[in-house]
């Protein structure tokens, strides 16, 4: 029983040390991780974007390379800057690029568009079909059970 009352202080001695490990290393996130993420990242990921046409902005096969970039270049300078990442600040900044960049896509990241007509066709004609068979069953079994009583 003596093991475990002295072993209670040093549990908490060890989460204290833990919440103020983490308490230090986020407040050595604050404007310069922020301020850093602006200048180097955003500022490629803003040429990049502008060098690809906006009406591509939702295409997700022209932005996932861009994307991930961006995605990388943010945890790079949160490890330079012994930050954690993802952090509420990393949040934030996605937040705001979504925000400009991705506002009008849809919830895919896929444009909205029509399927290939190889796809698009046999669910318009299938169903013609279908309905033109019936048709044609119910005319010829009202015909056959004229003379059945």
């Amino acid at each position: 029983m003596g093991s475990q009352s002295s072993a209670a202080p040093q549990r908490q001695t060890l989460l204290w040390f833990i919440v103020a490990a983490q308490c230090a290393s986020a407040l050595g996130c604050g404007p310069h991780y922020e301020n850093a993420i602006e200048e180097f990242c955003l500022a490629k990921f803003r040429l990049d974007m502008q060098e690809l046409e906006q009406r591509h902005w939702c295409s997700w096969e022209d932005t996932v390379e861009l994307y991930g970039e961006l995605t990388n270049c943010t945890y790079l300078v949160a490890t330079k800057m012994d930050c954690f990442w993802p952090n509420r600040l990393v949040d934030e900044f996605f937040i705001r690029v979504h925000r400009h960049y991705f506002r009008d896509c849809s919830l895919s990241g896929r444009l909205l568009r029509d399927p290939p007509n190889r796809i698009l066709g046999p669910f318009i004609v299938v169903p013609i079909l279908v309905t033109l068979l019936m048709t044609a069953l119910v005319v010829w079994r009202s015909k056959r059970s004229e003379g059945i009583v």
